[in-house]
Formats: C-alpha cells, sequence, structure tokens
C-alpha cells in the first residue's frame, strides 16, 4: 500500500512529541499536524515542565514509570546537547519539602531523578515551618522555547504543520488513514468523554534571577520553579473551573504562599500572570480504537489527558502512542493485502 497519511491533532507538548515519535519509529508515513492553537497560545506554555510526577490512580505504577524513565533520558541527552539552550532544557536542584515528618515509602520516581535522598537538618533551617524534606535534581522544561524547538524538529523532518479546529474525528477520514487524538482538555468537548475534566491552573512567571534552587510543598499546591528566563511560581487545583480569567486574589494568595517559603521573591520584578487547564481524568487515554460508518473505517490512537504531569512523561507516552500507531499501519497493510486476495 502507499505511505499511509497520519493526522496528529493538537499541537501541545503531547501532540507535537507524538508527531515526532511518529516520524521517528514509521519514517514512511506521512505525518500532518493540525490545530486551532499554537504556542505561545497552548496550555502547556503555561506549564511549569519541571520533571516530577503526578500520579495517575488509574494507570499501574510501573508504566507511569517507564513514561517518566523514558521522558528523562530524553531531555537529559538533550540538557547535555549543543541544543540545550535553544530547547530551553536544563537540570535544576532543590527540595520537597513537608510539614509533618513523611512515613511513606519512596516516591516511585526517587532512583529517576538524580541524587535523591532525605534534606539534613541544617538544611531544613531554611524552611522553618517544615519538618521534613527531600532534595534532589530534576529537568526543567521551559515550556515556550522547547515547543518552538519541537515545532522546527518536525519541519526539519517535513512534517506539514495547519491551522485547523477539528469538530469531529470522522471528518478527518477522506485524506488521511490514521488520526492520532491529543487534543487534551478539547477532548471532552470533541468526544464526549465525561471522565476528563479541567483541573484549573493558575501561575505567576517572575525575574528572579537570583532564585537557582526549586522549592515545592509536599501537597504540590505552593511551588518555586526557577526556569532559564523566569521563575515560575504557583500554583492552584481547581478541579471542574473552566474559567481562563487570572483571579486578582489568587495572585496575591500564590505571591504570599511563595514568599513564605522564599522570602527574596519580595523583590521579584515584571510579574505575569498566566492560567491553564489542565487536562484530567483517573488515567491517560492511550489506546486504539476503530471508528465506522457503514463499511467505511477510521483508525484512531488516542493520547491524552495527563492532567498535571504532562510534561513528565510527555516522551513515554509519545512513544506508546508511535507504537500504537504502527499497529494501525499493520492492521491497514493486512486488511489491503486480503483485499488484493
Amino acid at each position: 500500500m502507499a505511505a499511509p497519511n497520519v493526522a496528529v491533532v493538537g499541537a501541545g507538548v503531547i501532540g507535537l512529541s507524538t508527531a515526532l515519535c511518529i516520524t521517528e519509529t514509521c519514517p514512511r508515513c506521512s505525518v500532518t499536524v493540525l490545530s486551532d492553537q499554537f504556542s505561545p497560545n497552548t496550555t502547556s506554555d503555561v506549564a511549569a515542565g519541571m520533571l516530577i510526577p503526578h500520579t495517575y490512580p488509574g494507570t499501574p505504577i510501573h508504566v507511569q514509570k517507564q513514561w517518566f524513565k523514558e521522558t528523562f533520558s530524553y531531555l537529559f541527552a538533550i540538557s547535555n546537547s549543543a541544543e540545550a539552550s535553544e530547547a530551553g532544557i536544563h537540570l535544576v536542584s532543590g527540595w520537597q519539602i513537608f510539614k509533618n515528618t513523611h512515613k511513606e515509602e519512596l516516591p516511585f520516581w526517587s532512583d529517576v531523578v538524580l541524587g535523591f535522598r532525605t534534606m539534613s537538618e541544617a538544611e531544613l533551617q531554611k524552611f522553618p515551618q517544615h519538618q521534613f524534606g527531600q532534595a534532589f535534581t530534576t529537568l526543567k522544561c521551559d515550556c515556550p522555547p522547547y515547543l518552538l524547538w519541537l515545532e522546527k524538529r518536525l519541519k526539519a523532518a517535513g512534517i506539514q504543520i495547519y491551522t485547523r479546529k477539528v469538530a469531529d474525528l470522522w471528518e478527518l477520514h477522506r485524506d488521511y488513514d490514521i488520526v492520532v487524538n491529543c487534543t487534551g482538555i478539547g477532548a471532552r468537548q470533541l468526544l464526549g468523554d465525561e471522565k476528563l475534566f479541567p483541573i484549573r491552573g493558575q501561575v505567576l512567571k517572575v525575574h528572579a534571577p537570583w532564585v537557582k534552587n526549586f522549592i515545592r510543598d509536599g501537597d504540590g499546591l505552593t511551588y518555586i520553579y526557577p526556569g532559564i528566563d523566569r521563575v515560575t511560581l504557583g500554583g492552584t487545583r481547581e478541579k471542574e473551573n473552566w474559567s481562563l480569567s487570572p483571579d486578582p486574589d489568587t495572585t496575591k494568595d500564590i505571591f504570599e504562599r511563595c514568599c513564605s517559603l522564599e522570602p527574596s521573591l519580595r523583590g521579584a520584578q515584571d510579574i505575569k500572570v498566566k492560567v491553564g487547564l489542565r487536562p484530567s481524568r483517573p488515567a491517560v487515554r492511550l489506546e486504539r480504537e476503530v471508528l465506522r460508518q457503514g463499511e467505511c473505517k477510521l483508525g484512531v490512537v488516542h493520547n491524552y489527558g495527563h492532567g498535571s504531569g504532562g510534561f513528565s512523561v510527555h516522551r513515554g507516552t509519545a512513544k506508546e502512542a508511535a507504537r500504537l500507531v504502527g499497529e494501525c499501519i499493520a492492521a491497514l497493510q493486512g486488511s489491503s493485502s486480503k483485499a488484493k486476495l
């Protein structure tokens, strides 16, 4: 059969990295990216881009760890290359701190990040309200430059990128053999997925170049993540809140919480407020489906619902989605051979 035409719908970090993985694993494919929003107007642009995994209750831990490990290894290699600055990727060390002594076992990702250990008493003196902490080095992805770097890689590989609003996946069946759905929170309307819901995140992006270490309160609500040019201060986790308008009271609350952990932030300049809707569901939807209308069939691969953890697992889930696209291609080739017989 002719080279399969594959459409990837969505141009956040999940869509772009999935398109890249498809070209790497299925080089005979003709891949097109379709989206009504591109950087800097995607949910991914708002993300802090820290590689500290979120846990999905409906996904086995060993699967989540594999996704994280593959993502960490991929970005670590870029961070050690000449492209690190352009891609916006760098190593950052810091602390995850808890108000109470932490009795849980080690997080499943503790042996993937670098140098994971319990904080010393001397380190904890910096945080008098906290009793326990963990220190480690992880990767930080500055999201807008990383998305632009991915787009550049895609264009260099000959992938077509078009602005298009897709209202129904079936509308693509005349032009494409396989559709990959990476629409994030858009899948709620596109597919009627009732398991998918927004968790509103409001963050501040500030100029505070003296802040070099990350600080994350153990509940994951308050965090300080230094990037290459700006520091991300967070945050909020507002379930089922669809508002994209910044809330001034929330801005003040975030700033005060972060200053309580790092008082020097009171000198931060040029505070910008960003809001994004994390596409959350109990488990990432990563699976094949066949849509049918009469005799016509359309192979679909879904890869969405990453919630707060998209950057931490994006490469791992993209590789799995690309593998599923390979299965769709094999099925197409099988039915093509039978048709000839």
